[in-house]
């Protein structure tokens, strides 16, 4: 799908070549759709796994990429680290591979001896997504999930809308419909580095803020311990703005995962309008990033597993590059039906919708 070409930076030019270079698992090229608007910003996207590849911001000397991403189909498939991928069926860890709908046991695509993580083996983020609809300014993909993928119940008809506004948000919307009950949780996994896209980056020098005095302790590989704690006193206490490398490595719950990779449950859920759930600057405080979302849960994730993930061009990407903020419900949830403010059982007739927007000032 070739678009015609305004105003974009080089680095957004470059993307429509080199990722037509090679082809996907299914035979044919990507499909790159960017969104722009009259700032100057841009957002491009894919449609194998309803990607996020690109997100540029102009400042007075620059376009600066705030996006960690690849820019060949190769380097997509090699990398394992989700960058800009819309995650499904169930994004974040299932313990086990299991779980139980009204007293029947299903089992899910296990890809960790531990648990199904971003729904299994082969989750949205490997799929082609169709394009339903694409204007200057916004995008729809959508993707049918037959019954029994990955061991999921259920056909599920899922879209995601992205929409860039005059006021520098991406907005991106979820919609699901299931034939039978079953887990839903979506979210895209983009990697933020506000600084830009350089040799040296490092998330550590960003500060933040997340609106949460609750978080869900885990075990080395992530599990839920079965209880929710209060971050008073401790390093994963971002309720007031400051550096993520600030108070780094201070708690055994960071020390376990080598930095954070926590779930907040967070402050001010609206299931029906996005609240402000966070907020991270750069090290210049040239750019603002606020996070709004009508999820009840935050993963916070500093890169800790990035090291030898390979970016664009010459970059490989090192621990701590770039961080995520993924909006979704509590990791293994369908286990833990007492998170009642988390439950991500979907029933048929029933939508699944929810939004999240990040919103750029600078």
């Amino acid at each position: 799908m070739k678009q015609k070409s305004l105003n974009y930076p080089k680095s957004v030019y470059s993307l429509y070549k080199t990722m037509q270079e090679g082809k996907a698992k299914d035979g044919a090229v990507s499909n790159l759709v960017t969104l722009t608007n009259n700032k100057g910003m841009t957002a491009t996207f894919m449609d194998i796994g309803a990607t996020w590849l690109s997100c540029t911001v102009p400042l007075e000397d620059s376009n600066r990429e705030v996006l960690l991403g690849i820019d060949t189909l190769d380097k997509f498939y090699q990398q394992k680290c989700y960058l800009g991928a819309t995650v499904g069926r169930f994004a974040n860890r299932i313990n086990n591979g299991k779980f139980s709908i009204d007293g029947v046991e299903y089992h899910v695509n296990k890809n960790h001896e531990r648990y199904c993580l971003h729904g299994g083996v082969e989750g949205f983020d490997q799929r082609r997504w169709s394009v339903e609809f694409q204007s200057a300014t916004q995008v729809i993909y959508s993707l049918i999930s037959p019954d029994g993928d990955q061991g999921f119940p259920g056909e599920l008809d899922v879209s995601v809308s992205y929409r860039l506004t005059e006021q520098n948000e991406v907005e991106i919307a979820y919609r699901a419909f299931t034939t039978k009950t079953t887990p839903v949780n979506l979210t895209n996994h983009a990697y933020f580095n506000l600084d830009g896209h350089n040799e040296k980056m490092d998330c550590r020098q960003h500060e933040l803020l997340i609106l949460a005095e609750k978080f869900l302790p885990t075990d080395e590989y992530g599990i839920p311990l079965n209880y929710i704690d209060t971050v008073e006193n401790k390093g994963l206490d971002f309720r007031s703005c400051k550096q993520i490398g600030q108070d780094f490595l201070t708690d055994p719950e960071q020390r376990i995962v080598g930095g954070y990779d926590h779930s907040y449950l967070l402050d001010f859920c609206n299931n029906i309008n996005p609240n402000v759930v966070a907020k991270a600057a750069s090290s210049d405080y040239s750019i603002v990033m606020k996070v709004k979302t009508t999820q009840p849960a935050l993963q916070f994730y500093s890169g800790n597993f990035l090291n030898n993930c390979p970016g664009r061009k010459e970059t490989v990407y090192e621990n701590y590059s770039g961080f995520a903020l993924e909006t979704q419900c509590l990791p293994d949830s369908p286990n833990h039906p007492e998170w009642l403010t988390s439950n991500t059982l979907l029933q048929p007739g029933q939508p699944y919708r929810h939004k999240t927007i990040y919103q750029f000032i600078y």
